[in-house]
């Protein structure tokens, strides 16, 4: 393998903020900052806004608007007649 081309692929601790939840996962991403970890040691870290604890599609508290329905029935009720 050729030298200095290949990226640094580390393990990092990904902070989603949204939720405070923390998890360590391996990557390239390149980070300025530092947390301990659970087991002692210092990681870096990368702070997200979304990750599985906080996306509505994975915690299922997606709502689906209906907004064609609220428009309809705005026009029902208000509309020129």
């Amino acid at each position: 393998m050729k030298k200095d081309i290949h990226p640094n692929y580390r393990e990092v601790v990904f902070w989603d903020l949204t939720s405070d939840y923390k998890f360590l996962s391996r990557s390239c991403v390149e980070t300025k900052e530092n947390i301990v970890w659970e087991d002692g040691k210092e990681y870096p870290v990368c702070k997200v806004e979304v990750s599985s604890k906080s996306h509505p599609f994975y915690t299922g508290k997606n709502v689906l608007l209906d907004t064609t329905g609220r428009v309809d029935k705005f026009n029902k009720r208000y509309g020129r007649k």
